[in-house]
């Protein structure tokens, strides 16, 4: 019997140079925005990454508007996209990259009218040439994320409340103006507690959530298709359990799109973790991710799983190539440990209070899964 299909996206963000600041920038000169653009990294992906993946995984492209993607260049990423049968499974506006001051939540007029342009541009390219990359499945359809990383302040005043009701505003046009387009997108929110700012608007999920069910008292906006982009790494840097945090999303029937990374900290080899940047590894083979996995698997999630990650500032191209190979099948190794494990048995453990023996149980299950990803990856 064939596996079920298994849907990862990568980031065009994630094959780059080098990150510059206190790392070097050109470390990995074929990466660099002269030898490489963003149609020529789905073939790469295509070339180097596809191959070393078993056969059920259908891969998907992630891009930023208007700095991975804009109107000059995304007819050859659309076709690019359509001769490797890689699919567009996230759009984001990058408004980050443009707007200082709050973007679409700016107490600047202008500013704030800016972003809401760069938001609907953005919504008008993925319904235009790109429309041809979506997968034919509804139900895939792309993610259109809203990352929060322009709507933040660094000065506590009044004028917060008034930024969040423009935030509030705003979504809820862009969310009308998507509709006009057909209202097939899935529109997500991804939390994050900071960066760009020290403080950020909407920095977890609960405050995701409760942004939804404000827009659709406030504005009307339904739910449908609306809801959360998971970070694991921003829930890792504010402290915060991604554990629970499924539990809330998929409780709510808000999880749509996902970025499965890792802050660091989580499994004893790498460092990171709470109070530190956000680090951005690959996906790690750990007991909360088979936990994640499990959770997931009941609840019949079906959508795109993105690694939103960063290569390390010391690899090469090949190492960067690896590392996202890693990470897509370090996630397939928690998800059939996840299968593999006796629920039946691990929740009577926990209803008796046999703590210890349901600890011994997930141990033996990360076990499980890195033996798994050693068959995968050899």
């Amino acid at each position: 019997m064939a596996e079920t299909k298994s849907h990862h996206s990568l980031c065009r963000w994630t094959f780059h140079a080098g990150k510059g600041g206190f790392v070097p920038s050109d470390i990995r000169k074929e990466w660099g925005a002269t030898k490489i653009d963003s149609a020529s990294i789905v073939r790469l992906i295509k070339k180097e990454i596809a191959p070393r993946l078993p056969s059920h995984i259908e891969l998907g492209y992630e891009v930023h508007y208007d700095t991975e993607i804009d109107e000059k260049n995304a007819s050859a990423v659309a076709d690019a996209l359509g001769e490797t049968g890689i699919y567009l499974a996230m759009m984001t506006p990058g408004a980050h990259s443009h707007f200082a001051y709050g973007g679409i939540a700016s107490l600047d007029e202008k500013e704030k009218t800016a972003a809401a342009e760069l938001g609907e541009k953005a919504v008008d390219l993925t319904y235009g040439p790109l429309a041809r990359a979506w997968h034919p499945d509804p139900g895939l359809a792309p993610a259109f994320v809203l990352w929060n990383g322009s709507y933040g302040y660094d000065i506590a005043t009044v004028g917060i409340k008034k930024m969040y009701q423009n935030l509030k505003e705003n979504i809820a046009a862009l969310c009308n103006y998507e509709a006009t387009k057909g209202g097939k997108l899935y529109i997500a929110i991804e939390p994050k507690p900071n960066e760009g700012h020290p403080a950020l608007m909407l920095p977890t999920v609960a405050s995701g959530l409760l942004l939804w069910y404000n827009l659709e008292k406030e504005f009307g906006i339904s739910r449908d298709k609306k809801g959360i982009n998971k970070e694991f790494g921003h829930s890792e840097m504010i402290g915060l359990d991604h554990v629970y945090d499924t539990v809330e999303e998929l409780d709510n029937n808000a999880l749509l799109h996902m970025h499965m990374n890792s802050q660091g900290n989580n499994d004893g080899i790498i460092l990171g973790g709470p109070g530190k940047f956000d680090i951005d590894h690959g996906v790690r083979i750990n007991g909360m991710n088979i936990a994640i996995a499990g959770l997931l698997a009941t609840a019949g999630y079906r959508r795109w799983k993105g690694h939103d990650m960063q290569v390390r500032p010391y690899d090469s191209e090949k190492q960067g190539i690896d590392r996202v190979v890693r990470s897509i099948l370090s996630w397939e190794a928690c998800e059939k440990a996840a299968a593999k494990l006796d629920t039946a048995l691990l929740m009577k453990h926990l209803a008796n209070r046999e703590t210890a023996k349901a600890e011994d149980m997930m141990r033996e299950s990360v076990v499980e899964a890195s033996a798994a990803f050693r068959e995968m990856y050899k």
